[in-house]
């Protein structure tokens, strides 16, 4: 369940689990945030094709921002994962990852690959708001257990 934000429009720290229809329900109401969350959506039934069993959203998406720029977030590898029905774009970091952003409108890592300002794998990262203060991330459960 998503819980309420806090006074600078985060959500409470710790990892919020979800299901996609909250997660449109909360936060895609208005015509920049639905389009994102369409974006989100697609990006989500890719991963989910591959294996992947958990996604993380983070960024201004879960706030109250009015309109935020894309979708942050990670996605767990394991070995389970099928490289080849994953969409590349999803794996290409060049450009700051313009074609992900183009194509999907998220900016996504792997969460256990080190965020290279901080050393901290990008779930802890983005557990932290630019102050360092925590704050908390929407998880989606894929697959037969969602």
């Amino acid at each position: 369940m998503i819980p309420s934000p806090k006074a600078l429009g985060e959500l409470p720290p710790g990892i919020h689990t979800a299901a996609l229809d909250e997660i449109e329900a909360v936060f895609a109401r208005i015509p920049r945030r639905r389009a994102l969350f369409n974006g989100l959506l697609h990006a989500v039934q890719h991963l989910q094709a591959s294996g992947v069993r958990r996604v993380f959203i983070d960024g201004s998406f879960v706030t109250t921002k009015t309109a935020p720029n894309d979708v942050d977030g990670c996605w767990e590898w394991h070995d389970a994962v099928n490289i080849d029905a994953l969409d590349p774009v999803l794996l290409d970091l060049s450009h700051y990852r313009g074609a992900m952003q183009e194509k999907h409108g998220i900016d996504f890592f792997i969460a256990n690959w080190m965020e290279a300002g901080s050393r901290l794998t990008f779930l802890e990262f983005f557990q932290l708001n630019r102050a360092d203060e925590p704050k908390g991330i929407v998880m989606i459960t894929l697959g037969k257990n969602a």
